[in-house]
């Protein structure tokens, strides 16, 4: 991968004055229907939209054009990623942390909160109660503390992670959200073997995330928004962005979160794998009354849509934080990456007493991973456990090329029935492996690929057949 050396101060991508100009601009054209036609029109190529013209449509509160732009994002999002939807599950090491977040209730100052740090063997029991409900994929999280969970730590967390196979079981892709660091540090988690490096900027707005953020190392906002800048130039080719929605006004955050994907792909040539879209929540001792800039749904759905008009090519995720219904509406407006029978505490898939007062935020969709796969099943959506490109070595550019082309799909299309397969012969429900069956016979015949249309037919007579003994 080729990338320009020259260092960026994060003011030069992301700066106050162009933001606060392109929300004055469009605010003057938001019911300007010239205008928003035309940026519709563009959008129907599914090229992608700058800060501005996305700034238009977020700030567009005609109901026809807000429907336009729902109808636009699910469309260029079966474009792209077809009806499959990514599943994941998120694995806390450590809420240690030295960090003074105000939204977060790891921060040092929380008395209340149990610390815990899990050992290797407790890492292991944690990944096998994963497996057992059948996930390939995990977000990593551990708190900032160089003491408790130096970079030392977390390589060798990684390395036990891919070293497990329980049964069946195997973690595939162990993405990374633990705090901005060195290039050096990230080389070596790329040399780890990582996916995908995730690191929400929380807010953009400068002034505000410094109130956000008064004491430890995540107090500077520079380094911690030049994060991506330097785990590109460690070898990380695949990044994920995203904010807090509510830490700030939801607008800026917005545009912030364009320009900083602009940045990404101007001087990397590749932009975020992945955009989150959180949005704040009650947990611990951190209540939504202290937050006045909490979005409601429709907001929050509309923020979704119109980033996948702007940013078509990248995967978007929403996870418990958010409950059955509002995940349901989001599918169908760009949304391809999902968590499912998440915990959010340190040692939570292990079941222990303390771990249930630890977590780091409530989760709004408590089913288990089976019943996410049976309802994503039933909305038609193809449940998906593939990891086959980061696997294969389709990542970064590689990996953007596909998808900008619209190619990715004749990758990613039959691996999600595979997975599926997989996941129905070694871990489903009697229900959902009935309905996953008849999925899957249903978009078989749609593989473009015949050799592998083959082997996957070859595999489902299997499985109908209780045949056990092979491995694709």
């Amino acid at each position: 991968m080729s990338y320009n050396k020259q260092s960026h101060d994060a003011c030069d991508f992301i700066n106050h004055d162009e933001i606060i100009d392109t929300l004055r601009y469009a605010e003057q054209h938001k019911d300007d229907e010239k205008v928003i036609s035309d940026i519709l029109r563009k959008a129907t190529e599914m090229r992608g939209l700058d800060h501005r013209e996305a700034a238009v449509l977020l700030l567009a509160e005609d109901p026809a054009t807000r429907q336009r732009v729902s109808q636009l994002a699910e469309q260029i999002k079966l474009r792209f990623y077809g009806k499959r939807i990514v599943l994941f599950a998120p694995l806390y090491l450590s809420n240690y942390c030295i960090n003074g977040c105000v939204y977060c209730p790891y921060h040092a100052k929380n008395r209340t909160i149990p610390r815990h740090k899990l050992t290797q063997e407790q890492i292991r029991q944690e990944v096998i109660a994963l497996q057992d409900m059948g996930h390939k994929r995990l977000a990593l999280e551990a708190g900032e503390d160089p003491r408790n969970n130096p970079i030392e730590y977390i390589l060798e967390s990684i390395q036990t992670i891919y070293s497990i196979h329980h049964k069946n079981g195997a973690i595939r892709r162990v993405n990374v959200n633990i705090a901005a660091t060195t290039v050096e540090e990230y080389r070596m988690l790329h040399e780890a073997g990582i996916g995908t490096y995730i690191l929400f900027q929380e807010t953009y707005h400068k002034e505000h995330y410094e109130e956000l953020h008064p004491r430890g190392p995540k107090s500077d906002y520079a380094y911690h928004t030049e994060s991506m800048d330097r785990a590109m130039q460690g070898g990380i080719d695949d990044v994920g962005l995203g904010v807090l929605f509510g830490l700030s006004t939801y607008r800026y955050d917005f545009v912030g979160l364009m320009m900083h994907a602009e940045h990404l792909e101007a001087t990397f040539g590749v932009g975020p794998h992945t955009i989150s879209v959180p949005r704040i929540c009650p947990a611990d001792d951190i209540s939504l009354e202290s937050f006045p800039e909490a979005i409601p749904d429709d907001t929050f759905l509309h923020i979704i849509a119109v980033a996948r008009l702007a940013v078509p090519y990248t995967g978007i995720i929403v996870s418990t934080r958010e409950r059955e219904a509002v995940r349901q509406r989001a599918l169908h407006v760009g949304v391809s990456q999902i968590s499912g029978g998440s915990r959010t505490s340190v040692g939570g898939y292990a079941q222990t007493t303390e771990a249930a007062h630890s977590e780091q935020f409530e989760v709004s969709d408590p089913r288990t991973l089976d019943e996410v796969v049976y309802w994503l099943l039933q909305q038609g959506h193809i449940p998906s456990f593939c990891t086959a490109c980061y696997r294969e070595g389709r990542t970064g550019d590689r990996f953007m090329s596909l998808c900008k082309s619209g190619q990715i799909s004749n990758c990613c299309g039959p691996n999600a029935l595979l997975t599926l397969q997989e996941y129905l012969e070694d871990y489903a429900s009697p229900t959902t492996r009935e309905l996953g069956l008849e999925m899957i016979s249903q978009q078989l015949p749609t593989v473009p690929n015949e050799r592998v249309r083959a082997i996957a037919q070859q595999r489902l007579q299997q499985i109908k057949a209780g045949e056990r003994d092979f491995r694709f």
